[in-house]
């Protein structure tokens, strides 16, 4: 396990200075008392420096650099890049902050969940609408009630057609609405609903929307719509579920990505301390969402 600083906060690396690392991770790692944001890197190291500089924190010349001086490392870099440097952090012994999907496919992810074990280090998926308060209170009441049928989802937003997140390769070119809001929808599912066992139909309509039908343990079924290349303003987020107990949903974003990144560090900054390696969120479950991603792909490629 890590070593604290002296004030007894964990020293964090972050690798990437993208939208993402600049308003969620950086100022996160930053201001949260459990966490300091030590170094930076980036393979642009103007904006590396940039955002180090913002925090207070050192521009590191090499991840290898970055490695040398903290104890854990979060990723705000595309899912391959991720896989990658997410092998070499852990074999350095260091607990790990990913995003999802932790991979850009099934076998760089099982890869990166072998290392986290073999390296015996903590390591959660930034699923933000899990982490959120309002979710946690939901899925708690439906695992209270009981009794659900059947479930959908939709996200519904136009983010690709222009904003910060428009120029994004991954997402453009690799990722569109399956990899990057996917996740998402899929671990809500299988939270509210129970595991999810097989992506029983998928389909790709032109405009990268996607339909999905799904099964669950217990012969439950939901489905999912997903798109970031549609129109819509404001974003449509809702998950829901149906049963004897009636019609629940959830709606909007359930608060802030910077609120679900705060309980995230609140999470990790704790598992670390008590030496604790599991956790709903951790390797293992963005491994889980990571071959439900690949089902929903093949399915979709028939």
């Amino acid at each position: 396990m890590g070593q604290l600083i002296a004030d007894g906060q964990l020293r964090v690396g972050l690798i990437g200075a993208g939208p993402w690392a600049t308003t969620v991770h950086a100022p996160g790692l930053a201001d949260h008392p459990g966490t300091a944001l030590t170094a930076v890197w980036a393979r642009r190291p103007e904006a590396a420096q940039a955002l180090a500089e913002t925090h207070c924190a050192a521009t590191a010349a090499s991840v290898e650099e970055l490695f040398a001086q903290v104890d854990a490392v979060a990723f705000a870099v595309p899912p391959s890049v991720q896989a990658e440097l997410g092998v070499r952090a852990a074999e350095a012994g260091k607990h790990l902050i990913l995003e999802k999907p932790i991979a850009a496919d099934l076998d760089g992810a099982r890869r990166l969940a072998d290392a986290v074990a073999a390296a015996d280090v903590a390591a959660l998926v930034m699923l933000t609408l899990r982490y959120s308060a309002q979710t946690q209170e939901w899925l708690a009441g439906l695992a209270q009630a009981g009794g659900w049928a059947g479930g959908g989802a939709r996200w519904l937003s136009g983010a690709l057609l222009g904003g910060q997140y428009a120029t994004s390769e991954w997402r453009q070119d690799d990722g569109g609405a399956l990899s990057d809001i996917g996740p998402h929808a899929l671990d809500m599912l299988d939270a509210a609903l129970g595991p999810i066992t097989e992506v029983v139909a998928a389909r790709q309509s032109p405009g990268d929307l996607w339909h999905l039908m799904l099964a669950h343990e217990g012969g439950v079924v939901s489905t999912a719509t997903l798109s970031l290349r549609l129109p819509v303003q404001p974003t449509v987020v809702e998950v829901a579920v149906w049963g004897r107990h009636g019609y629940r949903t959830l709606g909007g974003k359930s608060g802030s990505a910077q609120e679900s990144y705060t309980a995230l560090l609140d999470d990790f900054a704790a598992m670390i301390a008590s030496g604790t390696t599991a956790h709903p969120c951790d390797v293992r479950r963005g491994l889980h969402l990571q071959g439900l991603l690949e089902q929903a792909r093949e399915s979709a490629a028939k």
